[in-house]
C-alpha cells in the first residue's frame, strides 16, 4: 500500500492499529478513519482548541456522508471533541455511549499503547466489543 498525503495512522501507531485489525479479522479498507484535525500540529502535539474548532465542521460533514452506526473514538482528543470536555478517556474507555443515534466506543489512542503496553489488552477488548456488536 502506498501511503498518501494526509492518510491517518501511518506511523508506528498505525502499524500497531493495523496489527490489531488483522488479529480481529478487520480489513483497514473496510473502515473509515478520520482525524479531528486535518493537519498534524507541530511536534505532533495534541491540537489546541482553535485548531480543532477550525476542523470540526469538516469532520461533522464526513460523519453525515458516511452515516456510521458506530464510531470508535481513539483517545482523549477524539473523545472530548466529539462527546464533550466532561468526558475522560480513562473513565469512559470500553463503555458504549449513545448520542444522536450513533454508538460510540471510546478507547486508547494507538500511540498510548506504544507508551504503555499494558493498555493493549484493553484496546483489543474494546475493538472486540465493536466487531461483535
Amino acid at each position: 500500500m502506498k501511503i498518501g498525503f494526509g492518510e491517518p495512522f501511518v506511523g508506528k501507531a498505525g502499524k500497531l492499529m493495523n496489527m490489531a485489525f488483522q488479529a480481529l479479522g478487520i480489513k483497514r479498507e473496510e473502515v473509515y478513519i478520520a482525524n479531528i484535525v486535518k493537519c498534524r500540529p507541530p511536534a505532533n502535539r495534541n491540537p489546541e482548541d482553535d485548531e480543532t474548532n477550525a476542523c470540526l465542521n469538516y469532520l461533522r460533514n464526513q460523519v453525515l456522508l458516511v452515516k456510521p452506526e458506530i464510531i470508535v473514538l481513539l483517545g482523549s482528543v477524539a473523545l472530548k471533541n466529539i462527546l464533550g470536555k466532561e468526558y475522560g478517556i480513562t473513565a469512559s474507555r470500553g463503555k458504549w455511549i449513545e448520542k444522536n443515534g450513533i454508538k460510540y466506543m471510546p478507547t486508547w489512542h494507538p500511540a498510548a499503547l506504544l507508551r504503555d503496553e499494558t493498555k493493549k489488552i484493553d484496546f483489543i477488548n474494546d475493538l472486540k466489543e465493536v466487531v461483535y456488536v
